[in-house]
């Protein structure tokens, strides 16, 4: 049996174990991190265990056929991933903007991978290796399956089967799939034989499809017509359950895709056994020069408890990628990697995290689930809590409270998101107090979003009397336990159904909580959303109903200034937008005004501008927050502001010092690092 070591990277990496020929050979648009949250390491060890010789090409200079033929071609195919997060997510913010740091290159260096990761990859193995089977899966591919919008194009794509020609799309977490398609390819099955696999889509040439599929209105239809389009959605949406979802087809002109129904869930044995494998745990020692991948550091001493989430918040893509029912590790596998985690020798008595999507699901929200699959015709949690939920958190409890029993354990946190109306339907458990007693760093992130009723309902979110209730069940249980912690709440802008008007009301309640957000999601239209598709066609898919939009940057940029409204850099966003919203009764100096009048702004900043190296008289706002109080100094936002010797200088940044925290836009991930951890 082989030494537990990396999967070969190279030619000289092959040798070393004696292989000269890889059966496939894996394309990542990410670094190579053999860990569970990262998964082309999970489909690696799944092949490897099924007994294939696999070979990792990381991050390969796409304008060089050279790259893809280092590894030789492989027997049976290449399967190529976009990587973690979708590609252009990755590269972009939500203005469009690109971004300076990938956590998932090494360094933190962007730029290692192209925009479309997955289309550029799969064509450009179809040049270097003709004739080899080409399998794309990932979250790239997987919410990308269909015609789609996308948001930085501003256009309707095609399925990305057929712009990447790749022979099969492998969807969702892909295990069960991948080691089929692989078994079939090693008896010999050509891969176009390969239709029939569950979790899987083929192109298809021609309008014959099988028995009791789906048709989709076409392409062309979706391309011409939104609401055909909010209507193919809306199929697509409801077709995601492994076990009364059907087969679904849509015409491309001359080429169609199939999708396969959806793989079945994992069971809790079948879990465990993905999270036995040998991982490393870590990223490849080549990249330690290079300054190591940064994504590592939140997933390194985290546990993943579950996978899935019948939260189904519009904007997550959850539903599409891992499903809405819940999968559990059982608590000895849990506890065993946990207990080799304090082996290592980086491991500094904190466990980080111990979750998954949501922390406090821990298996489906009803046993019916398991034979029948989620209901179609309503949610579990939104817009109240279904009477058969099964929401005990006390088997969850247990597990955290075994793990911070075990040697060389100092803590236990939890940093996935919680899903605070779940803890409020379950009247029988202590798990608010347990959590802040032992399981909080000082601050627990909770994902209110929003506080406006209409936007929330567009969410799928519950109404802001339900986080309020919350809030006091938090505080209480830290008076009681004489603790001073604090909730960070995330806050989402110019999502679907906020006018400006809904954007100042989330201002004023940011000023009444007292907090000084310095990061807010600003809403990004990524693929294989409900909140996308009704950012596209104005329509909401569920009801047809109109859906008010903010399309502009510049209103974008407004609505997200007004949560960040103490941010002088935003003074002249937040002033067009209270004219806008005929609420000038926010402009002023009193206590619940969100800014002051324009004169005596510009005073301010020239007085600042006298007092040079002194200190700035002291702007007059306000926290109520004691752990968040903004900056003393109003700087001119027309302007970067300079200290005396010519450095840019801290003044007017304001920090909300309750989070230490980043985030990024976007698709929060299955499984993975904090910055695409699904937001609840």
């Amino acid at each position: 049996m082989r030494i537990r070591n990396f999967l070969p990277m190279n030619r000289m990496e092959m040798e070393a174990i004696g292989w000269d020929e890889l059966d496939f050979l894996l394309i990542t648009g990410d670094a190579y991190v053999d860990h569970p949250s990262f998964g082309i390491a999970i489909i690696a060890r799944i092949l490897e265990k099924s007994g294939f010789h696999v070979g990792i090409l990381a991050q390969p200079d796409w304008k060089s056929l050279q790259e893809f033929r280092l590894m030789g071609k492989p027997r049976l195919a290449c399967l190529i991933t976009g990587g973690n997060i979708d590609s252009m997510v990755n590269h972009y913010t939500a203005a469009k903007k690109k971004r300076h740091k990938d956590a998932y290159s090494p360094g933190g260096k962007s730029g290692l991978r192209p925009d479309r990761t997955t289309v550029v990859y799969s064509n450009r193995v179809r040049e270097a290796l003709p004739g080899v089977p080409v399998i794309i899966g990932g979250i790239e591919a997987s919410l990308r399956r269909f015609a789609h919008y996308d948001y930085w194009s501003n256009e309707v794509r095609r399925s990305i089967l057929l712009d990447s020609q790749a022979d099969l799309l492998v969807f969702g977490m892909g295990e069960k799939s991948i080691v089929e398609v692989a078994e079939r390819l090693n008896n010999g099955e050509k891969i176009d034989q390969i239709t029939d696999v569950r979790g899987t889509m083929v192109p298809l040439s021609g309008n014959i499809v099988p028995q009791d599929t789906l048709v989709l209105p076409t392409f062309n239809d979706v391309v011409s017509d939104k609401r055909k389009y909010a209507e193919a959605f809306w199929v697509q949406y409801n077709q995601q359950d492994p076990f009364r979802g059907k087969p679904m087809y849509q015409s491309h002109g001359r080429k169609g895709v199939l999708q396969n129904q959806p793989s079945l869930p994992l069971t809790q044995a079948e879990m465990d056994a993905v999270y036995a494998l040998p991982f490393m745990g870590t990223y490849h020692p080549s990249y330690e020069n290079q300054g190591g991948v940064p994504a590592i550091e939140e997933v390194e001493f985290s546990l993943t408890s579950v996978r899935g989430c019948y939260g189904s918040c519009s904007f997550c893509a959850l539903t599409f990628h891992q499903g809405r029912i819940v999968q559990g590790r059982s608590a000895e596998s849990i506890l065993r990697e946990a207990e080799q985690m304090t082996w290592k020798s980086r491991f500094k008595g904190y466990i980080h995290d111990v979750g998954g999507p949501t922390a406090n699901f821990r298996r489906p929200a009803c046993k019916a689930q398991l034979t029948r699959g989620a209901c179609s015709h309503r949610q579990c949690l939104f817009p109240e809590p279904c009477d058969k939920l099964e929401n005990d958190h006390e088997e969850y409890l247990d597990l955290l409270r075994r793990l911070r029993g075990l040697p060389k354990v100092k803590k236990v946190f939890v940093r996935s998101g919680i899903r605070y109306d779940a803890v409020l339907a379950d009247r029988n458990s202590r798990f608010v107090r347990e959590l802040c007693e032992h399981h909080v760093s000082g601050q627990l992130k909770v994902a209110p979003e929003h506080v406006s009723d209409e936007v929330l309902r567009r969410m799928g979110k519950p109404g802001k009397a339900v986080y309020e209730k919350f809030v006091k069940l938090f505080h209480a249980a830290n008076e009681e336990l004489g603790k001073k912690q604090y909730l960070v709440p995330y806050l989402m802008s110019s999502h679907p159904g906020s006018t400006i008007k809904e954007a100042v009301e989330l201002a004023e309640y940011v000023r009444d909580m007292g907090v000084n957000p310095e990061q807010v999601q600003d809403f990004i239209p990524t693929p294989g959303t409900l909140s996308t598709c009704m950012y596209y066609t104005g329509l909401d898919p569920h009801t047809m109903e109109p859906v008010y939009i903010p399309r502009s940057l510049h209103e974008k940029a407004m609505q997200r200034a007004l949560i960040q409204y103490r941010n002088p850099k935003n003074y002249r966003l937040v002033l067009e937008a209270l004219h806008l919203a005929h609420r000038e009764d926010l402009i002023g100096f009193g206590s619940k005004c969100l800014i002051r009048p324009q004169k005596s702004f510009r005073a301010e900043l020239q007085e600042e501008s006298k007092q040079g190296k002194g200190r700035p008289r002291r702007s007059g706002m306000k926290s109520k927050g004691s752990m968040n109080k903004p900056s003393n100094r109003i700087s001119d936002p027309r302007s970067p502001e300079k200290s005396s010797k010519g450095a840019p200088s801290k003044v007017g940044r304001f920090v909300d010092t309750r989070s230490k925290e980043t985030k990024i836009d976007g698709v929060h991930r299955p499984n993975v690092h904090k910055t695409e951890k699904r937001r609840k």
